[in-house]
């Protein structure tokens, strides 16, 4: 059995680390509330712009001059895949989720002879990737020491991923990313970059005919862009969100059961200095009969 000062070394060291995983839950609560209201301010919009150029590509289908960021250049052949994850830990497994899901990705899209690259935007996710995907990796992003990520953030990576659509370096780009529900429910997604999205059935934007000034061309021209920037602004705000509501659940349970080792090792404290007191009691009592 540990010695007294052993156990007494434990519970105040596991004590501190509880007091340290309150704080972060209750800085995580805080953080949570303005980011969940980030997301779901942007949601709206994001959904509607892809909604409205899911049924433009669905009626340019058939142009050869369509937009290729809109209908994509006829070949499927080389993937990217926008993987979106935090800069920090310490949220169960909120990152590794997304590593998972992109594996089981670039698993499936190689074994039907694809070629698949990969955008890393988020530290964990690099670092995560990184390790058994590496070469795949063409480029990387995060926002460490950055309080907030901004619209201007979110447009840098859309201006590299049409950099590298038009240069010929991939066809095809998913974004990557959980999708925030609630508090405890966070789940991973893929959406269609490029080309745009198929139309669903229940799509608002089935039900309207858009007319465009002054052309098709100077509109899109504008407009696509535009929209892969709101896309990915949208999935890093979803990100946050989730992470936030990731690492306040697991700094809550980590909480709870540094309280319960607590328990633990007080219990047995107690315990071992009982048998200690009765021991000794013991050898004075022994001590005195025998004198």
């Amino acid at each position: 059995m540990p010695s007294l000062k052993t156990l007494r070394n434990r519970i105040n060291s596991v004590k501190s680390t509880q007091k340290i995983t309150s704080a972060m839950k209750m800085v995580a609560a805080a953080k949570l509330r303005r980011a969940q209201a980030q997301a779901e301010a942007s949601r709206p919009y994001a959904v509607r712009m892809a909604e409205m150029l899911a049924a433009l590509a669905a009626s340019e289908a058939g142009n050869p001059n369509a937009s290729k960021l809109l209908v994509g250049n006829g070949k499927r052949q080389t993937h990217l895949l926008l993987a979106v994850t935090a800069d920090r830990g310490l949220a169960g497994g909120f990152n590794a989720n997304i590593a998972k899901q992109v594996r089981q990705k670039a698993a499936q899209l190689t074994a039907e002879g694809n070629t698949v690259k990969i955008f890393a935007l988020g530290r964990k996710g690099n670092d995560s990737l990184r390790r058994d995907m590496g070469a795949s990796i063409t480029g990387t992003k995060n926002f460490v020491g950055k309080k907030v990520v901004t619209f201007a953030d979110a447009e840098e990576v859309a201006q590299e991923i049409i950099r590298g659509f038009k240069a010929g370096e991939y066809d095809t780009v998913t974004l990557i990313f959980n999708r925030f529900h609630n508090v405890m429910t966070q789940k991973p997604v893929e959406q269609p970059l490029i080309p745009a999205a198929a139309p669903n059935a229940n799509d608002n934007a089935m039900e309207h005919n858009y007319e465009v000034e002054p052309d098709d061309g100077t509109l899109l021209d504008r407009l696509l862009p535009r929209n892969l920037a709101v896309q990915i602004y949208a999935a890093l705000l979803e990100n946050a969100a989730g992470f936030y509501a990731a690492q306040m659940t697991a700094m809550d349970s980590a909480t709870r059961n540094a309280g319960q080792m607590i328990k633990k090792l007080t219990l047995s404290y107690n315990r071992a200095r009982q048998a200690n007191i009765t021991r000794e009691l013991i050898e004075i009592i022994s001590g005195a009969e025998a004198v």
